[in-house]
């Protein structure tokens, strides 16, 4: 039953994250690098900040905690430095192949890199933790059975290009391309796996039994998305300038509607990161679904993703058989979810 819980807040938090595009539609006047870097104000600093708290007992502050372990501090701000080129890529991933495709291809990609090189390096940087122990068959096979749901839907995508005119994929996705948004959205899965890589190693950055179980993964987040923050705000800051939008934000008449959209997308965001502490908090410690949890995650955002995309019309003229391998692939990421529980 505990197991059950913490899928289901998981899942909550999946469907927040995977919503969390939808307001970015309500932006008015603001270029892509304006608005992008004003939600990650809200979604990499600002509830980071306020969920990071939480972890924090009377007395002690989240300073002093990372001052505690500064190599763990470091090297978990690094993956999350890394994380925030996978962050750049993926924007542009869902510009080139729409919500539901862009994220299939990118966070399929992601779930199994990011659960497969979080215990690798850890063990690499600290070798006395045996990490590698975390990786049994029951979680490589989760990982396997993540990226056949994946591939499923990649097909789908696969035939989704061959299937429409140039017309019909631009009305569903403005600047469709698939050949050079299939390599963006395996660049950003790439690198987006290094956000789980961070939550390896900064694990232990809590205060132990004085931190509820609930909120300990959350000053580890908090690291990597600072560091995924200033990735994000020289790329973007780089762009105003090359694109001469800096006056975007001079704009006073959209302020208003833009600040509420862009905080709505930022707390959608990171109640993904959120819910997977809390769920994780119902799992056992350093067992197969603790293991798996992030690739769990990143499978379910998947799945509402493509529920967005067919909401938002993306799959619009598209064959029945083609949404009979969508929904397939869909079906096959659900069963993920639950399968390690059930092989061990």
């Amino acid at each position: 039953m505990k197991i059950l819980i913490g899928l289901i807040i998981i899942a909550i938090g999946a469907f927040c994250q995977s919503s969390s595009y939808v307001p970015i539609n309500k932006i008015k006047k603001w270029s892509w690098e304006s608005y992008w870097i004003v939600q990650g104000v809200f979604a990499w600093l600002i509830f980071p900040i306020l969920g990071a708290l939480l972890a924090v007992p009377e007395g002690h502050s989240l300073m002093e905690l990372y001052a505690a372990d500064p190599k763990a501090t470091l090297l978990t701000m690094l993956f999350g430095v890394l994380w925030g080129v996978g962050g750049l890529t993926f924007g542009l991933s869902m510009r080139y192949l729409g919500v539901a495709l862009g994220q299939s291809i990118a966070l399929g990609t992601c779930a199994a890199l990011g659960t497969i090189m979080g215990p690798v390096l850890l063990n690499i940087f600290f070798p006395e933790l045996n990490a590698l122990q975390s990786l049994t068959a029951s979680v490589i096979i989760g990982v396997i059975v993540t990226l056949i749901g994946i591939a499923i839907i990649g097909v789908a995508g696969g035939m989704k290009s061959a299937s429409l005119s140039e017309e019909e994929k631009k009305e569903a996705v403005k600047d469709f391309n698939f050949p050079k948004g299939l390599i963006i959205a395996l660049l950003a899965g790439f690198m987006s796996g290094c956000f789980n890589v961070g939550l390896e190693f900064g694990k232990g950055l809590n205060f132990g039994e004085l931190t509820d179980p609930m909120f300990r993964t959350l000053p580890a987040t908090l690291l990597v998305t600072i560091g995924g923050f200033v990735t994000n705000a020289i790329y973007c800051f780089y762009q105003n300038s090359k694109n001469h939008t800096w006056s975007d934000y001079k704009m006073g008449d959209v302020w208003a509607n833009n600040l509420l959209f862009c905080c709505l997308a930022g707390i959608l965001w990171y109640s993904q990161f959120f819910g997977l502490s809390l769920g994780r908090s119902f799992f056992e410690a350093g067992g197969t679904m603790d293991t798996l949890a992030f690739c769990i995650l990143m499978a379910l955002n998947v799945t509402f993703s493509n529920v967005w995309g067919i909401i938002l019309k993306e799959w619009k003229g598209v064959s029945n058989k083609t949404i009979v391998v969508l929904i397939l692939g869909i079906i096959v990421l659900i069963v993920s979810t639950f399968l390690p529980q059930l092989l061990g």
